[in-house]
């Protein structure tokens, strides 16, 4: 038990993680991102060809990382979601479209085996009789690291206050002399930051392969229908609700039910709480 403790927590950690910047999306701009996956594949496949094809330092191969994130962000927002703003269906397809094409350049460019990523610290710690990689610890550190920072920015800042106005009333906060479209640039970029560097944490626990972007993917999705569209507190929440379900299903039922019980989940909470556990929809 004390090791289903342990990984749900530190499992629980990374999906917020995974799924904060999904919600930032469709909490400031109303649209669901279908190919934040793609964040986490690039991060993961850019830090893995700096640090273990080029030899260059983690740290750099992370900045690196999270830098093409913010890339991504703005060339999809910029050429992809700004033409067809208002169509939130059209932007949820060709995002979509765009994931699996994506993916199709990263098999052009790396084959389509799978590989493995070297711990991001190596080691393991015994905690009462319970065996935990250093490289798990640290990324959920990072993962909590990124998330209070997060907060702070949206709480304590001009910028982050300008975010919740819009994801409230994108029309009132225009009169008020916001920039929406500056202010849904500046959530994609932060979106496409922390999908990055979740996809780096992704990696270093699972692998990376071609098709590494699906499961966040569902995991985001998962964490912002059931703790309600938009809602922040709800992602957090129910983050650790499906990271301690899928530990617990792995443990004590079989690995090969991970994710099962998440899709469940979705189905019960859309037919009995629609808006969520939370219910809401701004930050």
């Amino acid at each position: 038990m004390l090791q289903v403790l342990i990984q749900g927590l530190l499992l629980s950690g990374l999906y917020s993680l995974i799924a904060v910047g999904f919600t930032l999306i469709f909490s400031v701009g109303r649209v669901l991102n279908l190919a934040y996956g793609a964040y986490l594949m690039m991060g993961a496949y850019c830090y893995f060809y700096v640090t273990q094809t080029l030899g260059i330092p983690k740290p750099i191969g992370f900045a690196l990382a999270t830098s093409v994130g913010a890339m991504a962000g703005v060339l999809k927002y910029r050429f992809l979601v700004k033409p067809l703003k208002g169509d939130h269906v059209a932007v949820e397809i060709s995002t979509l479209i765009l994931a699996v094409v994506i993916q199709a350049g990263i098999v052009f460019i790396f084959n389509d085996s799978a590989k493995v990523l070297h711990p991001i610290v190596p080691g393991v710690i015994w905690v009462g009789g319970a065996a935990v990689t250093y490289n798990m610890v640290a990324a959920t550190l990072a993962s909590w690291a990124i998330l209070v920072l997060l907060y702070l920015f949206v709480r304590r800042t001009h910028t982050g206050r300008a975010m919740q106005a819009v994801s409230m009333d994108a029309k009132g906060a225009a009169l008020s002399g916001i920039d929406p479209d500056k202010v849904n640039m500046i959530t994609w970029v932060i979106s496409g930051i922390l999908g990055a560097a979740a996809g780096v944490f992704f990696a270093s626990y699972t692998q990376v392969n071609p098709s590494m972007w699906v499961a966040p993917l569902i995991i985001a999705v998962a964490v912002v229908i059931v703790g309600g569209i938009g809602s922040i507190l709800g992602t957090l929440v129910v983050a650790h609700i499906i990271g301690f379900m899928e530990v617990i299903s792995t443990t004590f039922i079989a690995a090969e039910l991970r994710g099962v019980f998440t899709m469940l989940l979705i189905i019960v909470v859309l037919v009995m709480m629609p808006k969520g556990l939370f219910g809401r929809e701004e930050l």
